[in-house]
């Protein structure tokens, strides 16, 4: 897999092969700025996104849910600050479609505004359905984006946490409207590989669907920063897989980058993605970590090498959810 940027389908915009997330820029709640990492701030914030753009990765990840509009609100100050960089960002955003939203088209449309405005810019270019939360169906709410593409609210239509039947729904529907499914951002990662045996990366690329994976390094279990004897803090030592189960995979990534000009295995981890034809995007809090994430870029794995990370991934967490999705 080349390193060449992607036109997302029924647009003109085209997308690098891995972007930022943007969830922690501004999200106090959850992740938090001077909470769950007293040293992420607007400073460090503005040398992740200078580090990022110049090294190529231009996507940047959002949404109206992360810190109720702060993060975007960060990337529009951000885009104020900084114009010449800002010409050269995509910018990614979401609708929340809660359940008491029954006017869909109104909430979305109204919605997408909100989020142009805080953004500072003309037009969102790639705006998506967070989940599959809504009371109304598909139908409607691919009617909803049509509108909010019609009136120039955004220039490319997507989705998030939706199964390959749900989007192969999706896309029926979008191009009934004369457009197209661009995207289909879930969890993706060695440590959870739902995408592929449930089909979703296979449905993905026949439609000429990006799929944009978030967590793509086990929201850190994949750095090599947390073993078994230094397990990471808080939620994200939460999990299916402990870290004595996670280390041998971590140990094979730390070998394969070492053949690679010593490659991380946060590298090899997000190059695997990149490989397999997914768009990853990390989180970046400051410069050395976009710098870091920016060294996935430039190089491959081999066939030997991908063939086992295929092979050493984990079928992933939730396995109810793995078997309901490869039946849809």
């Amino acid at each position: 897999m080349s390193d060449e940027p992607r036109t997302l389908a029924g647009s003109d915009v085209t997308i690098p092969v891995m972007g930022v997330g943007c969830w922690a820029w501004g999200d106090k709640r959850v992740w938090g700025m001077g909470g769950y990492d007293a040293s992420l701030t607007m400073d460090t914030i503005a040398d992740a996104w200078r580090t990022s753009i110049d090294a190529g990765v231009t996507l940047f990840d959002t949404a109206e849910a992360y810190g109720e509009g702060e993060s975007e609100r960060i990337i529009g100050k951000m885009i104020a600050d900084d114009p010449e960089r800002a010409s050269r960002a995509v910018i990614a955003s979401k609708f929340m479609p809660m359940p008491w939203k029954l006017n869909v088209k109104r909430s979305l449309v109204d919605a997408a505004k909100a989020s142009r405005e805080r953004l500072g810019v003309e037009a969102i270019d790639l705006y998506q359905i967070h989940g599959p939360i809504s009371l109304r169906g598909i139908p409607a709410q691919a009617e909803a984006l049509a509108e909010a593409h019609a009136q120039g609210v955004v220039r490319a239509v997507g989705v998030s946490n939706f199964s390959p039947k749900e989007t192969r729904q999706w896309d029926t529907e979008l191009r009934k409207r004369d457009l197209r499914l661009a995207s289909n951002q879930v969890e993706f990662s060695l440590l959870r590989t739902i995408p592929i045996s449930s089909g979703l990366l296979e449905t993905c690329a026949r439609l000429d669907v990006v799929l944009i994976a978030y967590s793509p390094m086990g929201q850190g279990r994949l750095t090599g920063k947390y073993s078994a004897s230094n397990p990471p803090p808080g939620k994200r030592n939460f999990s299916t897989y402990s870290m004595d189960k996670i280390d041998p995979l971590v140990d094979r990534m730390r070998r394969i980058g070492a053949a690679h000009n010593d490659r991380t295995p946060a590298q090899v981890s997000l190059r695997w993605l990149i490989e397999r034809g997914a768009v990853p995007i990390p989180g970046a809090k400051n410069g050395g970590q976009a710098a870091d994430n920016a060294g996935a870029l430039g190089w491959t794995l081999t066939a030997a090498e991908l063939a086992e990370l295929n092979e050493a991934a984990f079928p992933g967490i939730w396995g109810v959810a793995n078997r309901i999705w490869q039946h849809g």
